[in-house]
């Protein structure tokens, strides 16, 4: 048999390794075509909302940019205190009889709010009165003594040592006559102090102490706390870097504005001034605590409450205003996405001056009258063709 025949060379295995190399390149080639065909048509699609050139296009909510005047304002986490705060107690001891006052109420200064029984102390008077009108009647016969002496002495009847002695009896006569008129006072200071009436004016919290009960001076917790909250103090802090601009505005201005609002700053509850400046930063926090008096006419601010204090140190003058949920940021910078006349967006980089709340002030890259956009801002790209929503009744 001829050596060369391929037949042959097969069955010997001679040929075996390179039939296997030309199959196994033929069958890659085959699963590179199948996957090349099964992308191709995948490869064109594009997602909607992100195709500049076409596409769907994209929803949005927008606002047009406005001059005006922007205030600058420094905001603080601030708790409410009142100007002072009384615990009312007992000065005497004795059972109280009556509680004459409703727990949140309204009172005067001077106001009757309980009543001890006042029979102990009103015996108390009566004994003590007594032991006066004894006592002056022993004076009184001591004086009229001393008054016969005199004559006796100048008659030569008696000694003077015995003048002297009773010149001694009608002195300490006088000094009993002034213990015993204290003791008359404090029997009637003590009858008044079973009158429990409000130190000052404010509201009455809670009630401690139920009528019936034994109250007595040395008593902690006392019948009750008032709490004035007409004019209220808000106290918060700002950071120090900017108290220099604090201290030269209040030097131009007086007392500076300030504003209580809510914890999510949403709501504003009052309006008041800024009346003290710390003297020193607390090193713990870099801040300086300040002090703001408002007048909480309408009774919106409760004390211990925390608020956002927003006081205002400056007004910036006619700028440029946008909302504050346009205006995003990158590694570059800030940015805004301005709709054009085409319903297409541009990238614009701004400037941005201060924010205060849901408004920004931009210094340079935006004109007033340009539109922004407000929601919808994570799926458009530079060129993005968008969609305003229409106004509620318009037939589409």
């Amino acid at each position: 048999m001829d050596a060369t025949d391929p037949i042959q060379s097969f069955e010997s295995g001679a040929g075996r390794p390179a039939l296997l190399r030309d199959w196994r390149l033929w069958a890659i080639l085959g699963t590179a075509a199948v996957i090349v065909l099964v992308l191709l048509p995948r490869g064109g699609k594009k997602e909607a909302g992100t195709n500049p050139a076409g596409g769907r296009p994209v929803p949005i909510l927008a606002a047009q940019a406005r001059q005006g005047d922007m205030p600058v304002s420094l905001t603080g986490l601030g708790t409410v205190t009142a100007l002072n705060t009384v615990t009312v107690k007992s000065r005497v001891d004795g059972q109280l009889i009556r509680v004459d006052f409703t727990e949140g109420q309204m009172v005067r200064q001077g106001q009757l709010l309980a009543e001890i029984d006042p029979r102990p102390f009103q015996v108390q008077l009566m004994q003590a009165e007594g032991q006066l009108a004894k006592d002056r009647a022993a004076y009184q016969n001591a004086q009229a003594d001393l008054n016969r002496l005199q004559g006796l002495v100048q008659q030569g009847i008696i000694s003077r040592q015995q003048l002297d002695t009773q010149n001694s009896s009608v002195a300490q006569y006088e000094a009993t006559l002034k213990a015993d008129q204290a003791q008359v006072e404090s029997a009637k200071l003590n009858l008044v102090y079973s009158r429990i009436t409000a130190p000052i004016a404010g509201r009455v919290g809670l009630r401690q102490v139920d009528a019936g009960n034994m109250v007595r001076a040395s008593d902690a917790g006392g019948l009750a706390v008032i709490a004035p909250i007409q004019p209220i103090n808000v106290v918060f802090s700002v950071p120090a870097d900017d108290i220099q601009k604090v201290l030269g505005q209040t030097a131009k201005n007086g007392k500076l504005p300030v504003e209580a609002w809510d914890r999510d700053l949403k709501t504003r509850l009052a309006t008041g001034a800024l009346a003290a400046i710390d003297n020193q930063v607390d090193p713990t926090t870099g801040t300086v605590r300040l002090k703001a008096l408002f007048a909480n006419a309408d009774r919106t601010l409760f004390p211990n409450q925390f608020v956002n204090a927003r006081l205002l140190v400056d007004t910036l003058r006619r700028v440029v205003i946008v909302p504050t949920a346009a205006v995003q940021r990158s590694p570059q910078g800030s940015f805004v996405y301005v709709v054009k006349a085409d319903s297409t967006v541009e990238m614009r980089a701004i400037e941005v001056l201060t924010t205060n709340g849901d408004e920004t002030a931009v210094k340079q890259g935006l004109a007033s009258g340009e539109t922004v956009v407000t929601d919808g801002l994570e799926k458009l790209r530079p060129g993005s063709k968008v969609v305003l929503p229409k106004p509620t009744g318009t037939k589409g």
